[in-house]
């Protein structure tokens, strides 16, 4: 059967039907794959990638869970290196932005970059286009730039040994320049590499083992034992100061997706999304391939006599069930290259909505095999069922004019549709399930005021000339009031669990967030004050070693009146005057932890200020940008909005929840594709039923009422399906969430009325247009 037998006109309906639905569904399931191939390859680039570490923490926290993190602190480095047998090399690394990159008449306000050891370039043998990874990070004097930022300084990239000042102290000689660093490493978007003595020089290192605030990047030796050196550095940190938090080694490649811990154990992470979306990707290629087998197989009548002229000439079963594949084969090649098109296009809008740069590789052959490979599997897995279907009439019986059709109470053409609309259903539920957790979460009260409040970053001359700034800001109007702060609103940069204070079980241990603040700190976020006052340093100057707490400090401290208590930071004792309604910091997914502010002793370096609201927003904006070219003129002046820094903590649980609904779309298209073409079936089958019946007076409703009426109970069979399976997938995904949703009837009523309804619109197109035939046509042969 040649490509012109199958796109003849007579065919051309279903035909049609048949490649859009393969090729819809094989598009789809190829725009997943490429996400999953490079949600894979994050952090499997390196050419020392099964050698690389990186350095976790443990300790136990709050309620005696233990919590994980990978930071260490900065003196680890050099200890690790003498002490644990197997080590090759290592690097730290400390990021940074907001450094003024100054050349000539030239400036430009760095985004990200970080102090690395002179080993890095090394570790992750980064592409180097010009420089010698070995020397280019030794002499604090060096820098190692990207392509692009030497471009933009210099207009070109050939720049080795030219001059660089970075902000207003330091003349840095170029070392290195970076090619682009490929997209699936942690460094993509990294600008420079400073080196480490140059953050010695400038007075940021320290040699603290309590500060736990750099990553360490561990090579290890090709034939290292991991696990003696898992023993060995288990207990490094016990072993040089009085900090209890013990160390562990996981490999970089695992750091990505598996990066959930519960109680000192790994849970999952991006893995479960990873899977999860390999089982969507699965379904929405078998919804495909069912829809082209129940098309094939409605055409069964057409195909009946072709089959019994074959058999009765001596073709063998297996012949006719390989003419089958071959044509299926063909439809799926014609298939596979729409869907490629259909990537092509609609590539750019799926980058927007992971925002992660997913390249389809033309150039490399392995993708070329894979894609025929698809083409291949997909083929087979769509024509098998008709082919052995097709290839099974008995000659005799459909040569006499006797072929049964199967419209039996059940077979397995029922049954693919009822999968279909059971895998489509809990893509329904799940997408009005996380939606609803979603907003669940942003109806959550934030507590703060985030209308009129924006931060930025402490840069340049900011920070010897904050006072003069604040008062410009007050003095002109601009600003309600202005506070400097550690960290901004919605991050947290520090905590930990060393807090002491009256009271205090010596063998409890809490862990307490950290941030701190000098002045109207209330006043600028918008905190509710539940009791006190807000830091004011003019009246109070002893505020500096003040403290305001939020009301999950005050239970976790067991203050019943905190107001005039004390507590201590290491050696630095707080006393508290105040204490503020909860407010959402990390995760808003998440309970609110305890919380600390501390008053202008602890360090700061975040500028918030909120507008005077008599003022529009780009009037306040100019305004408040003239009042920093006056100041710190130096540098470009640069600012983020409160709320969209609040709004940006939703993005990956939006981007998860906007797939889902993109992906249960495509499946419910699909799916009402198989509808149409079973229902085209069976109005073929009971052709003649139905002329018999219209020429004994059934009027067109009850016609239609009885085509449909089997459909309506093949989706609420699925619906009854789907509805405990959606519910305990869901309540899995919900699991990972402290603050969630409860799965209520209403979402799952939602979803099964939705399917009903759709899957009776198909029909109905094909139940009325079999009720309105002239049953003389239908009748003419008998």
């Amino acid at each position: 059967m040649t490509a012109s037998r199958i796109l003849n006109r007579k065919n051309k309906g279903f035909t049609f039907l048949n490649i859009i639905g393969l090729a819809i569904g094989m598009g789809a399931a190829m725009l997943i794959l490429l996400w999953i191939n490079f949600q894979w390859s994050i952090d499997r680039v390196y050419p020392k990638t099964h050698r690389l570490y990186v350095v976790g923490q443990q300790d136990v926290s709050t309620n005696n869970e233990i919590a994980v993190w990978f930071s260490t602190p900065k003196p680890m480095a050099a200890v690790m290196k003498a002490e644990i047998a197997g080590v090759e090399n290592l690097s730290r690394l400390s990021g940074i932005n907001g450094l003024l990159f100054s050349v000539g008449e030239t400036k430009i306000l760095s985004k990200v970059g970080s102090f690395v050891d002179s080993s890095f370039l090394q570790l992750f043998d980064l592409p180097l286009l010009a420089g010698n990874p070995s020397t280019a990070l030794r002499d604090p004097s060096q820098v190692v730039l990207t392509e692009k930022l030497a471009i933009s300084l210099f207009g070109t990239s050939d720049v080795l040994g030219k001059t660089v000042q970075l902000d207003s102290t330091q003349q840095l000689l170029v070392s290195g320049v970076l090619k682009e660093v490929p997209k699936s490493s942690r460094f993509t978007g990294y600008e420079y590499f400073l080196p480490w003595t140059l953050m010695e020089k400038m007075g940021y290192s320290d040699e603290h083992w309590g500060n736990s605030s750099v990553n360490l990047f561990v090579e290890m030796k090709e034939q290292a034992n991991i696990a003696a050196a898992q023993a060995q550095l288990k207990n490094l940190i016990k072993r040089h100061s009085e900090v209890s938090t013990q160390s562990f080694l996981k490999p970089i490649k695992e750091s990505y997706l598996y990066n959930t811990y519960k109680n000192g154990q790994q849970v999952g992470g991006r893995i479960s999304m990873v899977k999860t979306f390999s089982y969507i990707a699965g379904f929405i290629l078998l919804i495909a391939c069912i829809n082209f087998m129940n098309l094939s197989t409605a055409q069964s009548e057409k195909r009946a006599k072709e089959v019994g002229i074959r058999k009765v000439v001596g073709a063998p079963r297996f012949r006719l069930i390989g003419l089958f594949l071959r044509e299926s084969l063909q439809l799926t090649a014609i298939a596979g290259l729409l869907a490629l098109l259909l990537v092509m296009l609609f590539l750019p809008v799926f980058v927007g909505i992971v925002g992660q740069e997913v390249n389809i590789p033309y150039l490399d052959i392995r993708f070329w095999l894979l894609f025929v490979g698809f083409i291949v599997f997909t083929g087979l897995l769509a024509g098998s069922y008709p082919a052995f279907f097709l290839s099974s009439f008995n000659p005799i019986r459909v040569l006499k004019g006797r072929f049964q059709q199967l419209h039996s109470k059940f077979n397995p053409r029922k049954f693919l549709v009822v999968t279909q609309f059971c895998i489509a259903i809990v893509l329904i539920i799940s997408t009005v399930a996380i939606r609803k957790q979603i907003q669940h979460a942003q109806d959550r009260d934030f507590g703060f005021t985030q209308d009129n409040l924006v931060y930025m970053m402490e840069v340049g001359d900011m920070k010897k000339n904050y006072p003069l700034i604040k008062h410009a800001l007050l003095e002109r109007g601009i600003a309600q009031s202005v506070t400097r702060m550690m960290s901004p609103l919605t991050e947290r940069w520090s905590g930990w669990n060393g807090f002491t204070w009256a009271g205090k079980d010596p063998n409890e241990v809490i862990q307490i967030n950290r941030q701190s603040a000098d002045d109207q700190v209330v006043a600028t976020a918008g905190f509710t004050l539940l009791q006190g006052r807000d830091l004011d340093l003019a009246k109070f100057p002893t505020d500096s070693m003040a403290a305001i707490i939020n009301e999950t400090a005050a239970k976790a401290m067991g203050f019943k009146d905190p107001l005039g208590k004390t507590f201590n930071d290491g050696n630095d004792q707080y006393h508290i005057i105040g204490v503020i309604k909860d407010f959402i910091q990390e995760s808003p997914f998440e309970p609110i932890k305890p919380l600390v502010i501390e008053g202008a002793n602890g360090f700061m370096n975040t500028y918030h200020i909120r507008f005077n609201p008599k003022l529009s927003t780009e009037e306040a904006l100019a305004k408040t940008e003239q009042v920093f070219k006056e100041y710190n003129s130096a540098y470009p002046f640069q600012y983020q909005f409160v709320d969209e820094a609040y709004a940006f903590k939703f993005m990956e649980t939006q981007r998860t929840g906007t797939l889902a609904s993109l992906f249960a779309g495509l499946t419910i298209f699909i799916s009402c594709l198989g509808l149409f073409g079973l229902a085209a079936f069976m109005a073929e089958s009971r052709i003649k039923e139905i002329g018999i019946r219209k020429v004994l007076g059934a009027s067109v409703f009850s016609v239609t009422r009885m085509l449909s009426k089997e459909f309506l109970l093949l989706v609420s069979l699925a619906c009854l399906i789907a509805f405990p399976i959606a519910y305990w997938i869901m309540d899995q995904y919900l699991a990972h969430f402290s603050y969630r949703i409860t799965l209520s009837w209403d979402i799952f009523l939602l979803a099964g009325a939705g399917a009903i309804l759709i899957s009776m619109l198909t029909v109905s197109f094909q139940s009325i247009k079999a009720a309105l035939a002239n049953p003389v046509d239908s009748l003419r042969n008998e």
